[in-house]
């Protein structure tokens, strides 16, 4: 079960894909970790996570009298709602990350095995990419102006996730040998 150190003079090579593979794996993992306390912090205090999506859907501390009042959903089912599909994308984002990391630390040894591995901590990043790029920066964001509000902003908090979630799925992508374009 061990994991064979590479030679300090290692690179990302068909003969040893283990640097690669392992940077792979970790950063899959720590993402998977970071979605896990991010959900269980909306799940375990709720009450006030749930204020910022409140503030946010009922537009009340953006611009007054800004002409796109008329976007607001001040309802609290909405409220919930909405807060649920959150907490769930963000669940299922890290289930499938860890899947993907445990799938990939299990097929480490075996290049065709990894690749696939890999497809699933890639759906991971995808949730992530389109719960925070399409959910908190186009629609929280945009929709119901969220960039007006002074306290209830979440715009840098997302625009980091997306990020991360992006350089990490383009590490996926990262062929462990240039001459073959399948790895």
């Amino acid at each position: 079960m061990g994991f064979d150190a590479p030679p300090v003079n290692a690179r990302f090579s068909e003969e040893n894909p283990a640097v690669l593979r392992l940077a792979k794996m970790i950063t899959t993992a720590s993402f998977a970790l970071w979605m896990s306390l991010v959900a269980m912090g909306n799940l375990v205090d709720y009450p006030t996570n749930f204020e910022f999506v409140r503030h946010v859907l009922s537009m009340d501390t953006t611009f007054p009298q800004n002409r796109l009042m008329g976007r607001a959903l001040p309802g609290p089912l909405v409220h919930h709602v909405a807060y649920g599909i959150i907490i769930l994308t963000e669940l299922a984002t890290a289930a499938l990350c860890w899947w993907g990391a445990i799938r990939m630390f299990r097929s480490r040894r075996d290049k065709k095995s990894f690749r696939q591995a890999t497809e699933i901590a890639a759906a991971g990043y995808l949730l992530a990419i389109v719960l925070f790029f399409v959910g908190f920066m186009t629609i929280g964001g945009e929709w119901f102006a969220m960039w007006q509000s002074e306290v209830w902003n979440g715009l840098d908090p997302a625009f980091r996730t997306v990020t991360i979630a992006t350089l990490f799925l383009l590490l996926l992508y990262v062929r462990e040998d240039e001459s073959d374009p399948g790895s």
